[in-house]
């Protein structure tokens, strides 16, 4: 077993176990995460390959050196759905714009699938939703890596980051991730951040492409 493999495995047992996230798990009725249910469902060495792929594809993105990629679990949505307001024995109750459709899913594949994709804190910076949409340079091993960019990964972020979620604002700065796999809304753009103890999905301008607007590219394993 290598580094990279050990690492992912220990991160997401320990991620996965907490307090109150375990509880969730369970009472959700999905299994477990072990290290060894981990080995036996997925392929490690294609998660491998995904993730130095997409670091080095996004290596000269803005802020790129902030960004940490890796393996993302993602629950089957029919026992915990991620692109709705999180459970409140979580967090406090989520801000959740109404005019918000269901949001894009992963195709069905277990109860629970793996994703590479953003982990920690903050993904890089790429602009607007309308500068990502437009963008001909999203594909890495051959998947358009913007088609994952959305609600439903960035909710399962938040509950594998735990105390520390990613695009809060006692990180050591503030950002918002833009979610360019989803429509817009009314003209507007969605997006996630957590912010006065609060989990926000948000509309917003299209072409607001400040420093704090971040993405989350995501490949599936």
């Amino acid at each position: 077993m290598n580094d990279f493999v050990a690492s992912s495995l220990d991160h997401l047992v320990a991620a996965w176990n907490a307090p109150p996230v375990a509880a969730l798990v369970r009472d959700r009725g999905l299994p477990v995460i072990t290290r060894e249910y981990l080995l036996d469902t997925f392929s490690w060495q294609r998660a491998e390959d995904a993730t130095r792929a997409l670091s080095e594809h996004f290596a000269a993105a803005r802020f790129a050196d902030e960004v940490e990629y890796g393996v993302l679990l993602v629950p089957d949505r029919s026992r915990l759905d991620t692109r709705r307001p999180l459970p409140r024995e979580l967090t406090a109750p989520d801000v959740f714009d109404k005019r918000l459709p269901a949001g894009v899913a992963l195709p069905d594949g277990g109860t629970w699938q793996l994703v590479v994709s953003v982990i920690g804190s903050y993904g890089p910076s790429l602009g607007s939703y309308n500068d990502v949409i437009a963008s001909d340079d999203f594909v890495v091993d051959g998947q358009d890596t913007r088609q994952w960019m959305t609600r439903q990964l960035w909710g399962a972020r938040v509950l594998q980051c735990g105390a520390t979620p990613p695009d809060w604002e006692h990180n050591e700065r503030w950002t918002f991730t833009l979610f360019p796999g989803e429509q817009l809304v009314d003209g507007q753009a969605e997006s996630g951040t957590v912010l006065k103890g609060k989990v926000r999905f948000r509309l917003g301008k299209p072409d607001r492409g400040i420093g704090s607007a971040r993405v989350a590219p995501a490949v599936l394993v």
